[in-house]
């Protein structure tokens, strides 16, 4: 079991950046791969970016390629979102996500077995 608590949301002008944070504890969380998840109204929930376990490999979706940056420091148990160049499209809830399985990083929200609770972005054109 890991508890992941989310932070660092808010109201940003379009082109500003945002860092998002995911807090984890429970089980040691190097042993998860780490993902971020987002949900706006009405849609269904997307894949933002993944990190595998020591933080050496990425995936980013298209959308957010060259503007987003995913990280871990598993000192701190932590995995943190930085988010440049914001636009309107990007308002969300953003959810960290943990997946316990050994493999490749996943794109899909039924690979991730732990979730947060979620913090609001929103971009003001």
């Amino acid at each position: 079991q890991v508890q992941l608590v989310e932070s660092g949301g808010g109201l940003v002008q379009t082109g500003g950046s945002l860092r998002l944070s995911c807090a984890a504890s429970g089980r040691t969380f190097s042993s998860y791969a780490m993902g971020w998840f987002r949900q706006a109204p009405g849609k269904e929930r997307e894949f933002v970016a993944a990190i595998s376990r020591g933080g050496g490999t990425t995936l980013y979706a298209d959308s957010v390629k060259g503007r987003f940056t995913i990280s871990r420091d598993n000192a701190k148990n932590t995995e943190y979102l930085q988010m440049n160049s914001l636009k309107p499209e990007d308002t969300a809830v953003y959810y960290c996500a943990a997946d316990g399985d050994y493999g490749f990083l996943s794109r899909f929200t039924y690979e991730y077995d732990y979730w947060g609770q979620g913090t609001q972005v929103t971009v003001s054109s």
